[in-house]
């Protein structure tokens, strides 16, 4: 035992500093908000569930591109909106939305930086169509779907519509992540709710001397600091406070940590239940020095202990109620064992991502094209029954003949795809039936607004991987989407 005249003196502030941090004491927590001038709702609260990763929109200015932005940020996303002009977006788009400048027809505008951190593309770019008359009643009359305005094409439509979104699909192909992986915390580009979520949790909560802290150097996340063994301490570690609402991660094999460490043993543990000191999911990985590493994390492989002590009886991890993360370095294992790569004093941990991976593949870049793309010179069309669109294909520059030429890049990228063809566009409120189907055959109208609430929901939708159909307005109550897409076949590979 250490002799009681060697013992180092407990830091009784830091261990009210911590439980503050965490919330375990709220009255403390509350005197904290005061003095320092925090508000009650502390906006930089861990976000849990909230959609990670970036969506970027293409096209984000139109009629269905501005929906869309609305929606997605109304739905937790994270939205970067791709614009020619940054100035006229932020007047339309408002201040929710990131704003990157670039022009899908310039191909060496589509950078890395502009997919930076990006799960999905919804490309909502289109040739500008309006009426010859130009009159701005007229047009009003035309966005509505009547037809008996001559229209004309503002741009080249091989240009838009086969061009850029050439451009664009092969961009998202070089740069976009994995299909089946989902971002958490990704420390490259890191956010003030990351910033505000982690905090260390030392040996000083036991009596120990131990201190740790993390930095945000590098586009990393620094864990570093001592530990020592002084008053039967020795472990450091940094853990996030529990989300608001849990992370579901239900599907997906494991996590996977890109890390950088210097030759030591650490642990990673993933808690399910909100209680500060409750059962924890531990699992162990050894470090190189100076070298970047993937560490898998198997959900199968996490040992569910309390203490570090392992719970024999204890119940696999529920992985749809994950409600906090934590990195530690300690001299023990489990169970009483040593840490056969512990040495206290100094260490460091950066720590690049923290994925999901192995769950079903979702839709990575979601396109509007248009009913009708099959229908210029196909055997039988009776073109007195079609669209404006179709009929008038060739006084359009082609637009439909290049639209068809755009999916076709789509499909051949080898990204997970919708393709959404709708039929005539109008103003009208949304939350409509919809109807789906393939072959290119149907006709009818669709609300801009329900296009655009289609384009976010298959964005978390497995079943909308790799589809072309056509949509439109129907009769009666709707069907949820999953049913919708059931009756669908997938493109051939």
């Amino acid at each position: 035992m250490t002799n009681q005249n060697n013992r180092t003196q407990w830091d009784f502030g830091r261990f009210i500093q911590t439980l503050a941090y965490f919330e375990v004491i709220p009255f403390f927590n509350c005197l904290q908000r005061l003095f320092q001038g925090r508000a009650k709702d502390n906006k930089h609260r861990p976000l849990g569930d909230k959609k990670v990763g970036t969506i970027l929109v293409a096209g984000a200015t139109g009629g269905v591109g501005k929906r869309v932005v609305r929606r997605l940020v109304e739905g937790g996303y994270k939205v970067r909106s791709l614009v020619r002009d940054s100035q006229r977006a932020k007047e339309m788009l408002g201040e929710n939305t990131e704003l990157v400048e670039g022009d899908i027809t310039i191909p060496e505008t589509l950078t890395e930086q502009v997919f930076k951190d990006v799960s999905a593309v919804v490309c909502c770019t289109g040739t500008r169509v309006q009426p010859v008359e130009g009159d701005t009643a007229d047009r009003a009359k035309y966005y509505q779907g009547i037809k008996f305005y001559m229209p004309e094409v503002v741009d080249v439509p091989e240009v838009v519509e086969y061009q850029g979104i050439k451009n664009l699909v092969q961009a998202a192909a070089k740069y976009l992540s994995k299909a089946d992986e989902k971002v958490v915390f990704d420390f490259t580009n890191p956010s003030t709710d990351i910033k505000e979520t982690w905090g260390a949790v030392d040996d000083v909560v036991m009596g120990g001397v131990s201190q740790s802290g993390i930095q945000l150097v590098e586009e990393t996340a620094l864990f570093a600091g001592n530990v020592s063994i002084q008053n039967s301490g020795g472990f450091a570690s940094i853990r996030t406070k529990n989300f608001d609402t849990p992370i579901n991660l239900t599907g997906y094999e494991g996590v996977e940590l890109r890390v950088r460490g210097d030759g030591k043993r650490y642990k990673f543990f993933i808690r399910t239940q909100t209680q500060w000191d409750g059962v924890a999911y531990s699992y162990s990985f050894d470090t190189q020095p100076n070298t970047w590493i993937n560490v898998h994390v198997p959900f199968a492989d996490l040992i569910p202990v309390f203490r570090a002590k392992t719970l024999q009886d204890g119940e696999p991890i529920n992985t749809s109620q994950i409600r906090s993360f934590q990195f530690m370095l300690s001299k023990f294992e489990y169970d009483g064992g040593l840490n056969p790569h512990f040495s206290p004093g100094g260490f460091a941990l950066q720590i690049e991502s923290i994925k999901a991976y192995g769950g079903a593949s979702l839709p990575q870049f979601v396109t509007i094209s248009s009913a009708g793309v099959t229908r210029p010179g196909r055997p039988g069309i009776n073109l007195e029954e079609e669209p404006p669109a179709v009929r008038m294909n060739d006084q359009l520059g082609g637009i439909l003949t290049w639209k068809l030429r755009g999916e076709d890049a789509v499909r051949e990228s080898g990204l997970h795809y919708t393709i959404i063809r709708p039929c005539a566009l109008t103003e009208e409120a949304g939350g409509k039936a919809l109807i789906f189907e393939q072959g290119d055959n149907i006709r009818g109208k669709v609300s801009r607004e329900d296009i655009a609430e289609l384009c976010v929901q298959v964005l978390e939708q497995p079943k909308a991987c790799n589809l072309t159909f056509e949509v439109k307005e129907g009769d009666g109550a709707g069907a949820d989407l999953e049913n919708l897409l059931l009756g669908l076949q997938r493109d051939r590979a």
